[in-house]
């Protein structure tokens, strides 16, 4: 390489380095690998299970394939018809997933087509939202890095959330896709509060909206909610600006409601088939002596021939939908003494909490990926930018014990800042340690929600949440070691320095 070249190279890289910053580099990225996967033949996307009727007749979508339920579980499915006149399908569930279904169909009839609507068009919604994630948590996780460090995270980023494991949930009509947009917004959004990269009352806006659509997602994240809404009473001591923590102090209860209200609205028919995998697929397979475990609830033990069982087996020895099955058995039991069960029989609880560690750290379900007409076997996976699903699968120790460990080794990692932010009343700089609590606990209760709610009934899809908190997390905490973020002087210089709002949580209310 001559002396001209040289030249021109590192000109090029200052140019790079200029316009193209990490978090851009890593948005690119993702958006390159979704327009390969999701929008360029043969098309990626993400079966059937059966659970697609529960959004799709309320939002006025219909299957118009002839042959559908033969594709089940198999094929990617991606048009389907448009009601034309009245829909008298009411929702059978509340879930924020229908706004971005009814946003879906509107850009659909903008377009012109009114009579069929193709999925790729809610591909392309979520898609734009997610770039903008990625774009968010790179410009978080690599503030004030190193230029190497930072391009070295966005090609990290890139790798982990370019994964297909996830993208391909944008091409199917599961909640999964906005649970996965939504918390990375969340927690994004509150690293940038900790750092006061962006205006706080935005990031404030930008927590509370991805939180409340986070929980009213699945009504299995209720509880979520509630641990989000305790965060989110620190803001109120983040700043003196009355404005600000009034707002704060509002949002805080407006989350609390919202988790509240998901629970309450849960309806009656998914709280039943919920209950039912919860004593078959759980309690009684976990039981030493089924005919024992159902003395605990006052069951008859002639129930215990479910043992097993799932609410849509064609054949059951006790039809599901019977009068006597309402009676003699699902009225007899709920969640909270399911959960007090598993307290009482710890034999039981540690084989189904192994049970969900062995699901926990899978991105991918077995669902197939290809539409029929892509000539591939029934149930085929694509290969295709899924590197980290099957790292993942194959180097993470599927134990709870492993879990514990992980939460345990990285709420020490960030103890001493913490303390540190604590001893010297900054508030703002406690909120790593928080935002990283939150969201480990935020994937804890969903692993809990799954197994005591619904047994092992499809768990790779239940405990998606917790696979989308650990890969955040552990993202974050890498992050912070390359950046030097940890316990060193870089930990409160990009922090803000010295927090020139201190807390009045943690200095007694003073003004």
């Amino acid at each position: 390489m001559n002396k001209l070249q040289r030249i021109k190279l590192v000109q090029t890289i200052i140019v790079w380095q200029k316009y193209i910053s990490p978090a851009s580099l890593a948005a690119f990225g993702v958006a390159l690998i979704l327009l390969i996967e999701l929008f360029i033949p043969p098309y990626i996307g993400m079966a059937d299970n059966g659970d697609y009727y529960r959004i799709l007749y309320s939002n006025g979508l219909y299957f118009n394939a002839p042959d559908y339920t033969s594709q089940t579980l198999g094929y990617f499915v991606k048009n389907f018809g448009i009601f034309q006149y009245y829909n008298e399908n009411s929702a059978l569930l509340y879930s924020s997933q229908t706004l971005f279904v009814r946003l879906a169909l509107t850009i659909s009839e903008w377009f012109g087509y009114n009579r069929q609507f193709d999925i790729r068009i809610q591909a392309a919604l979520y898609g734009v939202l997610y770039v903008g994630a990625v774009y968010l948590l790179v410009k978080a996780a690599a503030w004030k890095a190193s230029r190497r460090a930072g391009y070295g995270l966005a090609l990290g980023a890139v790798f982990v959330f370019g994964d297909i494991g996830y993208l391909a949930y944008f091409n199917s009509f599961y909640s999964e896709s906005v649970v996965l947009i939504m918390l990375m917004y969340l927690f994004s959004a509150g690293m940038l509060l900790y750092q006061r990269q962006y205006n706080d009352y935005f990031l404030l806006f930008l927590f509370g909206a991805s939180a409340m659509i986070l929980t009213t997602s699945k009504q299995q994240n209720a509880p979520i909610g509630l641990i989000v809404a305790m965060v989110a009473v620190l803001f109120v001591f983040l700043k003196r600006d009355r404005i600000f923590r009034t707002l704060a102090g509002m949002q805080a209860v407006v989350l609390l409601l919202t988790a509240v209200g998901t629970y309450v609205l849960i309806p009656e028919q998914f709280v039943n088939i919920n209950k039912y995998h919860a004593m078959t697929r759980g309690v009684l397979m976990t039981a030493d002596n089924p005919e024992q475990a159902l003395d605990f609830f006052g069951i008859d033990r002639q129930f215990s021939v479910l043992t097993g069982a799932i609410y849509y087996d064609q054949f059951s020895p006790i039809p599901v939908e019977s009068e006597e099955m309402q009676t003699q058995f699902l009225d007899k039991y709920g969640f909270p003494s399911i959960a007090r069960y598993y307290l009482t029989h710890p034999e039981s609880a540690g084989r189904i909490f192994e049970t969900a560690a062995r699901n926990a750290f899978s991105n991918r379900t077995k669902l197939g990926n290809y539409e029929k007409s892509a000539d591939k076997p029934f149930g085929k996976r694509t290969l295709a930018f899924s590197g980290y699903s099957y790292l993942k699968e194959w180097a993470a120790p599927k134990t709870s014990g492993f879990v514990v460990i992980w939460m345990i080794v990285i709420a020490g990692l960030y103890a001493a800042s913490f303390y540190r932010a604590v001893k010297e009343r900054a508030l703002r700089r406690t909120l790593r340690l928080s935002m990283i609590l939150m969201m480990m606990l935020a994937g804890l209760c969903a692993m809990a929600v799954s197994v005591i709610g619904a047994g092992d009934a499809d768990l790779a899809k239940h405990e998606f949440l917790f696979a989308v908190a650990f890969d955040l997390v552990t993202f974050w905490v890498i992050a912070d070691c390359v950046c030097r973020r940890l316990w060193g002087p870089n930990a409160k210089k990009n922090a803000g320095e010295e927090d020139p709002e201190p807390s009045a949580l943690l200095q007694g209310g003073q003004q």
